[in-house]
């Protein structure tokens, strides 16, 4: 077993009740309290020489309070430390393997759309096949990662139905540093109207003002795109 760093540790049921990682989770919110309070309320006990929580702020010393360092130890390296059998050791791969599961899923969420072949792939499937125009705005951040997507207008598209002020109200809101925008033409003809150049140009100035990055406008068919960035019209 792991030597303790401490000789005398007050046992967590001789704590005032606000002090107990649970009771202050359930009543500050689980975001307020400390890592070593979270892992103390997934070990849920010590021993009689160590509380819970000093027992999770000494496993999190030994591994550079990295999370990710745990997660990569194995049942019998937990099981080292006195305190940690085997159930609990279960108990905390299996929440530091859900919190990576959640980051996949995040990342899922926010696909790359760095270029427009990446675009089309997103926005093909939502309005690529519709019998009538739809126009969206698709809010990134730096990484050219989408922070949101919004439809803007519906049911033929022109500079009085396109609202750029709904696009930079969004995009402020969301906290988005690019703006990508893209609609579809059911007819299948690929080459912009007259109409889609003068929204390209009002969205191109407004984030000018605004200091946003515009990325691209990319007119979408059923099976091709057409993308002002790569033509060198943005």
């Amino acid at each position: 077993m792991k030597k303790l760093n401490t000789t005398s540790i007050l046992p967590m049921n001789c704590w005032a009740a606000e002090d107990i990682p649970s009771v202050k989770a359930s009543t500050l919110g689980y975001r307020s309290i400390t890592t070593s309070e979270l892992l103390s309320i997934v070990i849920g006990s010590g021993t009689s020489n160590e509380n819970a929580t000093d027992l999770s702020r000494r496993l999190l010393a030994d591994n550079e309070n990295s999370l990710r360092k745990i997660s990569k130890m194995s049942v019998n390296d937990l099981i080292a430390y006195d305190g940690i059998g085997e159930n609990k050791a279960s108990k905390i791969l299996a929440a530091l393997e859900l919190a990576h599961r959640m980051n996949m899923e995040r990342a899922e969420e926010r696909p790359d759309l760095s270029r427009a072949t990446l675009i089309y792939n997103y926005m093909h499937p939502r309005i690529g096949m519709l019998d009538e125009e739809e126009f969206w705005a698709l809010f990134l951040n730096q990484n050219f990662r989408m922070i949101q997507a919004k439809r803007i207008s519906h049911g033929g598209i022109s500079e009085t139905l396109v609202d750029v002020r709904i696009i930079a109200r969004e995009a402020v809101l969301c906290n988005a540093t690019m703006v990508v925008a893209v609609h579809n033409h059911p007819s299948g003809k690929l080459s912009p109207s007259r109409d889609d150049d003068g929204i390209t140009q009002t969205i191109k100035n407004m984030c000018e003002v605004m200091r946003f990055h515009f990325v691209d406008h990319v007119i979408v068919t059923d099976g091709a795109y057409y993308s002002y960035h790569e033509q060198g019209k943005i």
